[in-house]
């Protein structure tokens, strides 16, 4: 894939934790009193795909995310969040809501758990999202607290998943399209977009797998912060200093240059887009990331 280079350096001066706190998790973890821990995650958003089946499984990837950038395999429950359109016809919105609550349901089966319960309200915009949950012994989670100067950043998705989205939008608003014709084709966006939903509705189940397989030292997920929203919070909760350093970002073909086309509107190239179900950045010795990368695109048939 290209790679878009980010001359971003994120520091951290080291965080001084509380017992059985971590600052910057992507989840809320709990000790609780069986001296298990309950980690649990809860996010949920409005459509950005026009097929609902494949909006309900790129909102439970979604929600997943967070447990597995812990490292965290195997989830106990789901519990789905969802928000009927009052906008619709009955007709309409009967198909939608359907569709999207069977795309969550397989991607949770996918996953190897069920959801379980949940709460629906009516709601001028369709929503759907929900709470992952899972009692772990404390070697089933990694805490994101491990890097050290030599470690590696290991991306397992690429970035533009927010370009791409919009691009397609865009095809049906001129006055927007204007903006981008002679630097992408429809055939461009089509093919763009699709490689956004396959990102997006990909579980990131393997790489926290992973991470345990091959010692990584913490991780976190790229969502609606980019890049370097996420790792500049990785840093900061290092207990010890660290910088890191974005050299270069696998990104879906011709986002860039859509991106410098539009004067930055989307900050792809500067690290700081927004994504969806993004991939995780993991930290890994040097020495093991390339097996890593190796691994993981044996199983999810992608490369990181």
């Amino acid at each position: 894939m290209p790679q878009a280079k980010l001359l971003e350096y994120l520091e951290g001066c080291g965080a001084e934790a509380k017992p059985n706190e971590t600052p910057g998790m992507d989840c809320s973890v709990v000790r609780t009193r069986h001296d298990l821990y309950l980690v649990s995650t809860h996010d949920f958003f409005y459509p950005l795909v026009e097929d609902p089946y494949m909006q309900g499984r790129i909102a439970c990837c979604n929600v997943l995310s967070d447990l597995y950038a812990m490292g965290v395999e195997h989830v106990d429950t789901v519990l789905m969040t969802l928000a009927v359109s009052l906008q619709m016809t009955p007709a309409a919105r009967d198909v939608v809501t359907t569709h999207m609550i069977k795309g969550f349901r397989d991607c949770a089966e996918e996953a190897g758990t069920s959801v379980t319960g949940g709460q629906t309200v009516q709601n001028p915009w369709p929503i759907i999202g929900g709470v992952a949950s899972s009692l772990c012994a404390p070697s089933e989670f990694i805490r994101p607290t491990g890097a050290r100067p030599g470690h590696v950043v290991v991306l397992t998705k690429p970035l533009g998943t927010q370009v791409a989205v919009n691009l397609q939008q865009w095809t049906r608003k001129p006055k927007h399209w204007k903006k981008v014709e002679g630097v992408v084709t429809e055939d461009m966006v089509q093919v763009a977009l699709a490689a956004a939903e396959e990102s997006m509705a990909r579980l990131n189940r393997a790489a926290a797998r992973l991470m345990h397989a091959h010692g990584a030292h913490g991780a976190t997920d790229v969502t609606g912060f980019g890049p370097i929203g996420h790792l500049s919070n990785l840093a900061r909760a290092q207990h010890e200093p660290v910088r890191i350093v974005l050299e270069r970002m696998p990104v879906i073909r011709h986002m860039c240059d859509v991106d410098d086309a539009l004067d930055s509107l989307f900050k792809l190239r500067a690290g700081h887009s927004s994504e969806t179900s993004g991939g995780l950045m993991v930290v890994l010795d040097a020495d093991r990331a390339e097996a890593y990368c190796r691994e993981l695109e044996e199983a999810d048939g992608q490369p990181a």
